[in-house]
């Protein structure tokens, strides 16, 4: 049975290849910012996290998703290395006027659109948070439907 043994160029070209992603992985994002490998995948700005209002009480993010691309996507998860897990909520009126807010199973992100996670609205739920303090960052890794993972620092701050 022949072996397969790629071609010197080819090894070269793959080295090459994987030194590139190695490098782009690990390049620093500042606070908010995003790891996009590509103009479709959808970018992350103004990322912060309000800390627990109490012991025993689920922490909150805040952020802005801009989807540049021409295919709607959604976000599905997200987690972080601080809290236990993660959920994405809806704030929302019932019937008689009360707010209240779920955990929702996808958030819709339209081709070419922006969507707002703030105070009132959509927002991710760091349940069982590590100790957060102010002035320090918390990563968040969002994935995307179709584009995947991008990870973000969130500066942790009053709000």
């Amino acid at each position: 049975m022949p072996s397969f043994r790629p071609s010197l160029p080819r090894a070269f070209a793959l080295l090459v290849v994987l030194s590139l992603a190695a490098g782009l992985a690990g390049c620093g994002t500042g606070t908010g910012a995003t790891t996009a490998p590509s103009a479709a995948t959808p970018t992350v700005s103004g990322a912060w996290v309000r800390p627990p209002i109490g012991a025993d009480r689920p922490a909150a993010a805040y952020l802005t998703i801009t989807n540049p691309g021409r295919e709607a996507d959604a976000l599905v998860a997200v987690t972080s290395p601080m809290a236990m897990t993660c959920e994405i909520h809806e704030t929302s009126m019932d019937s008689s006027g009360m707010a209240g807010m779920h955990p929702i199973q996808r958030l819709e992100i339209p081709a070419g659109g922006v969507v707002k996670l703030e105070p009132g609205g959509y927002h991710v739920m760091l349940m069982e948070p590590k100790e957060l303090t102010i002035g320090s960052t918390v990563e968040l890794t969002l994935e995307f439907e179709h584009a995947g993972r991008v990870t973000v620092q969130a500066e942790v701050r009053e709000g």
